[in-house]
């Protein structure tokens, strides 16, 4: 037998870190250098386990710099860029125009980079054999139209569905909302609020009915460099753009799905930079977007923003 993998082999643009401040501007009692000293900064908390590895990375090269991450919603870090509390908030969405136009008004200028691709993930419960749903039927248990596993998989004895989201503040939650549901709420009747990412993947594994909601960069097995195995206590479902899904029309969150369309639910990531000194946010935002952050985005299993990528098809036998 036959099967077919895919491998992706990125060609990472080389672009030269800013280490170079414009002047010597009020530094507000700030110390800290592009290669030195210590901030906190905002991230959205499902993408924290990208945003740590990138830290570690950076901390690594720079020793004597310290990088503080506060992990939050994404109405808070916003919130926190727009009133100058801090000076980088990573997250799922740009500023919108009436938030850049408000940054200038207090002459600041925020800078948007673009840092990678995500999907978000449907889970299940590890005895949960039902791993392939259609982007429609989505939409049916998101919306209320669909509460019970048998109107999802015909004679499912499962019970009704209960649909998790780390929080109702998230921008996994506002990706939903905007990008799946098309700017309608989200009506399931059987919402449970996890706090935290980590407590969605944990209420998947103990309960046979529940679907989490979760960004992939939580899936992985860190003890395959591949990236195609995920987490063993759940299972990752395969999502289908047509209107019965099988094994073979439907697609799970790997970073080759992600870049040739068939995975339907890709976002991108961006580190929002309101930094007028040019130091340590900017450097680290900087850093992220440089061949070597672009390769640890890479190997976290996400899809890296910069880059020639190809995607080779190899048939392996068995």
């Amino acid at each position: 037998m036959k099967k077919t993998l895919f491998y992706i082999l990125v060609g990472l643009v080389s672009l030269p870190l800013s280490f170079s401040s414009c002047g010597k501007p009020d530094r507000g009692g700030r110390t800290d250098t592009p290669s030195s000293g210590e901030i906190s900064f905002f991230s959205d908390e499902s993408f924290s386990p990208i945003v740590q590895e990138l830290i570690n990375q950076f901390e690594y090269q720079f020793p004597k710099a310290k990088l503080n991450p506060v992990y939050t919603n994404e109405n808070e870090g916003f919130n926190q860029i727009k009133d100058l509390k801090t000076c980088l908030f990573i997250t799922s969405r740009r500023l919108k125009p009436s938030e850049v136009a408000y940054l200038k008004t207090k002459r600041q200028v925020p800078e948007c980079f673009p840092i990678g691709y995500d999907g978000l993930s449907l889970i299940v419960n590890r005895n949960n054999n039902d791993m392939c749903i259609t982007v429609n039927d989505v939409k049916r248990i998101l919306s209320g139209e669909a509460t019970n596993w048998s109107q999802i998989v015909e004679g499912s004895k499962r019970g009704e569905i209960e649909v998790v989201f780390d929080n109702k503040e998230s921008a996994t939650l506002h990706y939903v909302v905007d990008s799946i549901l098309g700017g309608k709420p989200i009506d399931s009747p059987n919402i449970v609020a996890a706090k935290t990412s980590k407590e969605v993947v944990d209420y998947v594994d103990k309960t046979p009915n529940a679907i989490g909601v979760i960004g992939s960069n939580w899936l992985n097995d860190k003890r395959d460099s591949t990236n195609t195995t995920f987490r063993k206590n759940i299972h990752v479902m395969s999502i289908s753009k047509l209107d019965k899904a099988t094994p073979l029309n439907s697609w799970k969150p790997y970073q080759a799905y992600f870049l040739d369309g068939r995975y339907p639910f890709v976002r991108t990531l961006y580190a929002i930079v309101v930094d007028p000194q040019r130091a340590l946010p900017r450097s680290f935002a900087n850093y992220i977007t440089s061949p070597k952050g672009q390769l640890i985005i890479m190997r976290a299993g996400l899809l890296p923003a910069r880059g020639d990528i190809i995607i080779k098809r190899v048939n392996v036998k068995r």
